[in-house]
């Protein structure tokens, strides 16, 4: 069983994309859909996903994971290609 991550876990507010809220969402790669960055609904799974495969549950690295979503260059498009980059940019940043 994979970790839960709630609204209040994170450290920014993100909008709600409501009318797609009911749409699917990242479970696992390869996934070539848009990543909107800007809706809590894809935040949310995104950051279980790749908490799931750091093998975390600290706050701490959920919160560097959110500083990296922030600054993520933007031609970084796919839910794949940002589930990528969180996951080694993360590895980079705990292995320094």
């Amino acid at each position: 069983m994979g970790i839960t991550i709630k609204p209040s876990d994170l450290k920014f507010k993100y909008p709600k994309d409501i009318p797609n809220r009911e749409a699917p969402k990242f479970s696992a790669i390869p996934d070539p859909a848009p990543f909107n960055r800007d809706d809590l609904y894809e935040v949310l799974p995104m950051m279980e996903a790749v908490m799931n495969t750091l093998g975390s549950v600290d706050g701490n690295i959920l919160d560097m994971l959110e500083d990296i979503l922030n600054v993520m260059p933007r031609f970084i498009y796919t839910r794949e290609e940002t589930y990528t980059y969180l996951v080694e940019t993360a590895r980079d940043s705990l292995d320094a």
